[in-house]
């Protein structure tokens, strides 16, 4: 209960019913300590500290709860460590940050004997760990090494040659891990590579420290380095494993990227909307009207999706560590009208405010079969904007993909982009499934992985 309660309750301070000032909430705590509850009385002192930090008072109060809960600390800690030194010690240096935590309100005092029995309890817990670091690192599993390494050093900072070990430790367990460009079914010879660099490029941002303790990702260039054009256009799975150990990589990843898969539909938006002009009356006073409007809207679609099979793989040995299937898919939606708009684009609307009224299914049928049509990131606004000015050059340009993909529709672009450009921009997106497995293996050693034969999925 107290290592649940204790950072929430010194970071969190205590809402109370009303806005009582110093001297109210210094009572309040002052009758919770003679009422036994010393974690409500300490959070009302500090409240009040909060609110006037030179009050006596408050002060006075917050070290006495302090104290209580110091001392109710230290009777717990001896019962567990008469079952459970470990989690005795784990509780120990959870009271020394209280008292740390807490220093800013009060001095928590504790008994004459505390300092002995805490440095005794986190040295045995310390020693504990040390004894497992180098058990681990003579088993040649360096990453358990390192993580007991730093649990001893977390109970006793100087203990032995802990330091040392650690940075031994971390130093064999630093896992390299390199991208190859993947093989693909693609005219385009470069498409393999592409997708690769944005993997890289993605995962080395992504699984930057400390996000992944060990992991470290291979830039392109020790890739480049390594391998000659040709190599770079049709790499092989046994290629891969030897360019990855070129490299002083002890992981590479490899794939494969399947046919692209692609399809083009035309869609119409054909109806009535609504276009808002302002009338004069007889008695010369103005009123709004809304006038239908008939319209055309065409949309032509390009739906495009492709696999890609990729396998993480130990340098070593060659084992697979980990194997996927990755399927991706994405769109793009060109739209055009001949509806030229009269006067202000912003006076149209898909539905009255009167339709929308007294018809609500009318104005829900309309916007959808709009929606289903132009897509969802379009409005009629848009599209009589564009067809007003027509300032679209009407060609496609690769720098309006990740446009396309992230879901607008171009007003008047005579061409969609090509299969394989769409292709490319939804997997260079798709590096998360192999962010996930190398996270999964971060922590795990290469004796714990390895399978009886190579090629072998311990995944």
């Amino acid at each position: 209960m107290l290592r649940r309660l204790a950072p929430y309750l010194l970071a969190i301070p205590i809402l109370v019913t009303s806005c009582s000032g110093p001297s109210k909430l210094t009572q309040k705590s002052e009758e919770k300590l003679a009422g036994g509850d010393a974690w409500r009385a300490w959070q009302l002192a500090t409240r009040a500290l909060d609110k006037e930090p030179g009050n006596p008072r408050a002060r006075a109060a917050a070290t006495a709860a302090g104290a209580s809960i110091a001392e109710e600390w230290q009777r717990r800690i001896h019962a567990l460590a008469e079952t459970d030194s470990m989690k005795a010690a784990e509780q120990a240096l959870e009271l020394a940050e209280f008292r740390e935590n807490a220093a800013r309100y009060a001095t928590i005092p504790v008994g004459s004997e505390w300092p002995a029995e805490d440095l005794t309890l986190r040295s045995a817990a310390a020693r504990v760990h040390f004894q497992r670091g180098r058990e681990a690192f003579d088993s040649g599993r360096p990453k358990k090494a390192y993580a007991e390494f730093i649990d001893a050093e977390r109970f006793v900072s100087d203990y032995r040659d802990v330091s040392k070990r650690a940075d031994r430790a971390l130093g064999q367990a630093i896992t390299n891990v390199a991208v190859v460009p993947f093989r693909a079914r693609s005219a385009e010879p470069s498409f393999g590579i592409q997708v690769a660099q944005a993997w890289r490029d993605n995962l080395i941002q992504d699984l930057a420290p400390p996000t992944a303790r060990f992991t470290r990702v291979l830039g392109g260039d020790a890739i480049e380095r390594t391998m000659t054009l040709s190599e770079l256009e049709d790499v092989s799975r046994e290629e891969a494993v030897r360019i990855g150990r070129q490299m002083g990589a002890h992981r590479v990843v490899w794939g494969a990227i399947g046919g692209v898969k692609s399809s083009t539909r035309l869609n119409l938006f054909k109806d009535t909307v609504c276009r808002r002009v302002v009338v004069r009356g007889p008695d010369g006073r103005e009123s709004a009207q809304w006038v239908d409007v008939p319209i055309e809207v065409v949309a032509r679609v390009r739906d495009v999706s492709v696999g890609v099979d990729y396998e993480v793989i130990a340098t070593r040995t060659g084992h697979t560590l980990a194997r996927r299937h990755v399927d991706r898919s994405t769109s793009a939606r060109v739209v055009w009208t001949s509806y030229q708009p009269e006067g202000d684009p912003a006076s149209y609307s898909l539905v009255s405010e009167t339709v929308r009224t007294a018809n609500p299914n009318r104005a829900r049928d309309v916007e959808t079969r709009w929606k289903s049509v132009c897509g969802d990131a379009t409005t009629l606004i848009q599209v009589l904007e564009a067809r007003k000015s027509q300032r679209s050059s009407g060609r496609y340009a690769r720098e309006a993909l990740p446009r396309f993909v992230a879901g607008a529709a171009f007003v008047f672009l005579e061409d969609l982009p090509p299969a394989e450009d769409l292709a490319l921009a939804s997997l260079a997106r798709g590096s998360t499934p192999l962010r996930e497995d190398l996270m999964r293996l971060d922590e795990i050693d290469d004796v714990d992985l390895y399978v009886d034969s190579p090629g072998a999925s311990v995944r």
